[in-house]
């Protein structure tokens, strides 16, 4: 798992591996309170296997599946 921006700040690393498969559930119970509660926000986006996801809460990351977590993006 790959964490990017402002949730690699709350996680305190780059990256961590869990066990597959690995569904919603066992996604907010693995990355600890902080970084769950910003994904359950609908701008946090979950991408999976190259692939965003159009609703997070249907991932089912399998071995070999890099799952990203992605903050809001911002521009100017």
């Amino acid at each position: 798992m790959i964490f990017l921006g402002p949730l690699r700040d709350l996680a305190g690393e780059d990256e961590r591996e869990f066990p597959a498969p690995l569904d919603w559930g066992g996604l907010l119970q693995a990355v600890g309170p902080s970084v769950a509660a910003q994904l359950q926000l609908d701008r946090v986006n979950v991408a999976c296997a190259g692939r965003v996801l159009a609703d997070k809460t249907a991932l089912n990351a399998m071995d070999g599946d890099e799952v990203a977590l992605l903050p809001p993006v911002s521009g100017g």
